[in-house]
């Protein structure tokens, strides 16, 4: 499909021939929380990345989702996890982000955190966090997608999440205008 430029837009691409970089561009005009996943892998390494590409999936039962890349050195571990926790980032925790975002460094030299589901890492000072057990793993391109199943969950009411759009940090701005009950009846 191909058309007309959008109003302050490059011209949409012809079926076929995306543009890597533009459509990595397009998809950052949606604003994300930010996450860092843990685990600990069978041979009792710390695994932790961070991501935006998290989402619920279903409530009965309550399953969420996150991806990996295939290139990923931690991948196979990943695999191999008995568990995960969802760690919702904190407006404050920026550097968090940044260093969970670095492979092969040591992303917990000086982190604080806690034992969760499956001896997965809960990260201190987040929004919210969810413990969750393998699922199932789905091929999704260049990554693979973890399907997992929330075993407990913690929300933080009182601290703003972080949000990622555009390639930059953000916050939300709270409105007065109340959001709709999701899902909306027109979903069904």
């Amino acid at each position: 499909m191909s058309g007309p430029p959008a109003k302050g837009g490059a011209p949409a691409a012809a079926e076929g021939a995306l543009d890597g970089r533009a459509f990595r561009n397009a998809l950052g005009q949606f604003p994300t929380g930010v996450c860092v996943v843990t685990a600990q892998a069978p041979d009792g390494e710390d695994l932790g990345t961070t991501m935006s590409s998290f989402n619920s999936l279903s409530l009965d039962p309550p399953l969420v989702l996150f991806s990996v890349d295939r290139r990923a050195s931690s991948l196979p571990k990943w695999q191999m996890v008995q568990g995960c926790a969802i760690n919702v980032l904190a407006e404050s925790q920026k550097e968090v982000s940044g260093r969970f975002a670095r492979s092969r460094s040591n992303k917990w030299a000086g982190i604080d955190f806690d034992r969760g589901y499956a001896e997965a890492p809960l990260l201190r000072g987040v929004v919210a966090r969810f413990e969750c057990r393998p699922y199932a793993i789905y091929d999704g391109g260049d990554h693979l997608l973890f399907i997992v199943e929330v075993v407990r969950f913690r929300i933080f009411a009182n601290r703003a999440p972080l949000i990622f759009c555009r390639g930059n940090y953000g916050a939300l701005k709270p409105t007065d205008e109340p959001a709709p009950l999701w899902p909306l009846d027109i979903h069904y």
